[in-house]
């Protein structure tokens, strides 16, 4: 998103402070009631009203009938429900001219008659402004003090609109109280290939080109639009069909991105000036949308199930679906379901493996008629979910927990990604596919191409010992990787010592500690021995120290806040290494929801407008939490 200058917005963000401490005095006016969205929690209040009397602050003329007083614009109870409004706007990805629908209207009329609807034009050019600066100022100024951070960039198109895309640059950073954060720096409309010129800029409006630790970039895209994957046959949108399995598009008729890669990969290290990271999930996914690519008989039988699977979620009630689908989100699209509809291979595996487990339960609930599954087709699906069953788990560690609420905060590192390397390499080593062979022959030369690189990358050794869940547990050499490790953190404390920060950026020298008078010899306290000097370690006997406890299972920041001081040196690297995300970043789920907003059934966004939403939607929490 482009800099919003406090030059231009200063007197409409004083505005909006002040209509947001009104807002802190209409709490009072009514009675609480918490409201969610979609299942997630509840992450603020409103008061609704009860009946037409009792508002709260000075009111307007008389207006409407029946002799309603309306609320004079400064009204704290008129500010609370426009800024409702906003959020709700911000939140579903909604077209700001909904607030001047007739209907929409008639609904505000009928639940506060008091209330005045904001216009349009209020909306899109002043509050929203506000608020995208206000955003702006709270991450300028949390990264000013960050201990180190990590950017990825991500780049998307609109499959339906092929002029109109944005490159979105998301900063995960570790606050001073050892709190991994992320907060989208910016989305900015994409103009040609400026790519990477656009995200030169943005490092710099924000003040940190060149000190990221790394960037998760992949460089093809850069010159293609990645599409979710899929089961063929369980996809319920308009145009999701012919997506489902399929290799993304590249320029120049080029399939899978790996001309794309060879291409661009040089320019985009030189560019971005710092190590490029490949995003695991994104890597995991490529390697199953292959494996799906390359067994033809799968799209037959899986078909066959998810036309069977439409069918009970249209007849069957949502009460005796949940006695078979009793996960949150397992139910996917149906009349009578309540869940958001599953976007990504590994949750509708999870629904086909229950589909398997329960056919002759589902059959009786949907009645005879049907198209059964026969047993080759039943065969032959099981043998793919117990193939995928360890790349599933390897997904749901990695992002499962973002794809559930799409608004959570929590930070998985790339510590994960060697260990699940070794485990999907040991399960395809011991596994047979005899009803689809070339599943497992695709999946394994997928994962040896895209995944196996990870397991001598100095860069995933370092972050996976330094996570002290794992330590070199893991390792079959030890001896060798402990060496490895010792030259990579070399590098990584040397650049760290040497590391210069903008003057702007640099924090104060501490004050130096009293020392206590016991520090000084004199003839008094001749007779107490002296405390031998304390010598700081090396790099290598803090390593050695380190290794030789035994794992633990507590979180890796949280053990490298509480042993700082007795690692300081690991410490340093650890907190640079552990801001690298394992998953895609939220941002990018936003665009895939707003490439569905911008189909002309749906609604209408000015490009401006949809960047602006975007951009709050990704910095919700920051900005409503």
């Amino acid at each position: 998103m482009a800099s919003v200058s406090k030059r231009k917005h200063q007197a409409m963000y004083d505005d909006f402070v002040k209509r947001k401490d009104m807002k802190r005095e209409g709490y009072p006016s009514a009675p609480m009631h918490t409201l969610t969205a979609n299942g997630m929690n509840a992450r603020y209040t409103l008061p609704i009203a009860v009946g037409t009397g009792g508002g709260a602050g000075g009111m307007g003329a008389l207006e409407g009938g029946g002799g309603v007083s309306k609320f004079h614009k400064h009204d704290p109870r008129q500010v609370l429900i426009s800024e409702a409004i906003a959020k709700m706007i911000v939140h579903d990805l909604q077209p700001v001219s909904m607030v001047e629908n007739l209907g929409f209207r008639v609904l505000l009329q009928i639940l506060e008659p008091r209330y005045t609807p904001d216009s349009r034009h209020y909306i899109q050019n002043q509050l929203l402004p506000a608020y995208t600066y206000q955003a702006q100022l709270s991450i300028r100024q949390a990264l000013a003090s960050a201990h180190a951070f990590s950017l990825s960039l991500d780049v998307w198109r609109a499959s339906s609109t092929p002029t109109l895309g944005y490159l979105g640059v998301t900063c995960h950073f570790l606050s001073l109280e050892w709190q991994m954060r992320s907060a989208l720096l910016a989305c900015l409309p994409l103009t040609g290939n400026r790519v990477l010129s656009d995200f030169d800029e943005v490092c710099h409006l924000h003040g940190v080109s060149g000190r990221a630790f790394r960037v998760v970039a992949d460089p093809h895209l850069a010159t293609t639009s990645v599409k979710s994957c899929f089961l063929p046959g369980f996809c319920h949108e308009a145009g999701d069909e012919d997506n489902a399995g399929s290799h993304e598009d590249v320029d120049g008729g080029m399939r899978n991105g790996h001309v794309a890669e060879e291409v661009w990969e040089d320019s985009w290290e030189q560019g971005l000036g710092v190590g490029r990271v490949d995003c695991f999930s994104r890597s995991l996914s490529h390697c199953v949308r292959e494996g799906l690519h390359s067994c033809t008989q799968l799209a037959s039988a899986l078909a066959k199930a998810g036309r069977f699977y439409s069918y009970i979620t249209t007849v069957v009630p949502s009460e005796k679906l949940s006695q078979v689908f009793d996960s949150p989100g397992m139910v996917i699209g149906g009349q009578d379901s309540t869940s958001p509809l599953v976007r990504d291979w590994a949750a509708q595996l999870k629904v086909l493996r229950r589909l398997l487990d329960s056919v002759e339960v589902l059959e009786e609930m949907s009645g005879p008629g049907e198209v059964l599954l026969g047993g080759p087709e039943t065969a032959l699906l099981r043998e793919l979910t117990d193939t995928l069953e360890p790349f599933m788990e390897a997904w749901d560690m990695v992002c499962g927990e973002r794809h559930t609420d799409t608004q959570t905060d929590k930070h998985v590192s790339i510590s994960l990604a060697l260990p699940c390397v070794l485990g999907l390499r040991k399960h395809l080593s011991e596994t047979s596919t005899p009803h689809c062979p070339s599943l497992l022959a695709s999946l394994s030369q997928a994962a040896e191409q895209r995944l196996t690189p990870i397991l001598e990358d100095p860069l995933y050794i370092t972050a996976t010992t330094l996570d002290p869940q794992f330590k070199l547990t893991w390792s079959s050499d030890p001896e060798w990787h402990r060496q490895v490790l010792l030259e990579e953190l070399s590098k990584h404390s040397a650049d760290s010592n040497t590391e210069r920060l903008p003057h702007s950026h640099t924090s104060p020298t501490p004050a130096s500690s009293p020392v206590s008078s016991l520090a000084r010899p004199c003839k008094l306290f001749s007779f107490i021995k002296q405390r031998p000097m304390t010598q700081a370690k090396s790099l290598e006997q803090e390593l050695t120290i380190y290794l030789r406890e035994e794992p633990t299972d507590e979180e890796a920041l949280h053990y490298w806040r509480r042993k700082a001081i007795d690692f300081p040196l690991l410490a340093q690297v650890a907190k640079r290494a552990l801001t690298i995300p394992a998953c895609s970043t939220l941002v990018e789920s936003i665009f895939s929801k707003a490439e569905r907003c911008l189909v002309p059934a749906v609604g209408h966004f000015l490009p401006k407008n949809l960047e602006t939403l975007i951009y709050l939607k990704a910095n919700y929490r920051l900005l409503w939490t």
